[in-house]
């Protein structure tokens, strides 16, 4: 399903932008998807997120997490359990994936199962070099700025700057 708006503008006038007008062009075809297993997004502190998702009746070991470069994809896949015969079953089992964006710099610090609940802790580190810094300003000529340095003006001829020194 496409939408109505056309990025098309944007996408002339901007560099570097591509994937975020693409996350909005699939936007809404993702959105109609699987709502299973239902989850929470939450943040913890400015630079800490933290995904739970519900996974009742799967363990450790039959859940995946996988980090790439800006996505996180959580799936799971009960294994056949053959020597049990239900008479009624409610809980759900049935294989999920679950994939969510992840900004720039955003790692993934922990995971953790417990009672049906996979709580996934994610932060975002900026590398030093990307953090916002402040620039002074340099005003003047390259002249005036050795001078304020209490830097001798330089003058055209050494030999007569020496002579003269020498004189005096």
């Amino acid at each position: 399903m496409r939408t109505n708006f056309d990025f098309t503008p944007y996408r002339r006038s901007t560099v570097g932008f591509d994937r975020l007008f693409d996350m909005l062009e699939s936007g809404s075809a993702a959105a109609s998807g699987d709502n299973y297993p239902p989850f929470d997004l939450e943040q913890v502190s400015d630079d800490e997120y933290r995904i739970t998702l519900a996974v009742a009746g799967f363990r450790s070991d039959e859940i995946d997490i996988t980090a790439q470069q800006n996505l996180l994809i959580v799936s799971g896949r009960k294994r056949e359990d053959n020597d049990r015969h239900f008479i009624h079953r409610g809980i759900a089992t049935r294989a999920f994936e679950r994939r969510f964006g992840l900004a720039d710099y955003v790692q993934v610090k922990n995971a953790d199962l417990g009672d049906g609940i996979l709580a996934i802790d994610l932060v975002r580190e900026i590398p030093e070099e990307m953090k916002p810094r402040k620039v002074s300003i340099n005003g003047g000529s390259q002249e005036q700025q050795q001078i304020d340095g209490h830097a001798e003006r330089p003058s055209g001829n050494d030999n007569g700057g020496e002579q003269a020194r020498s004189a005096a």
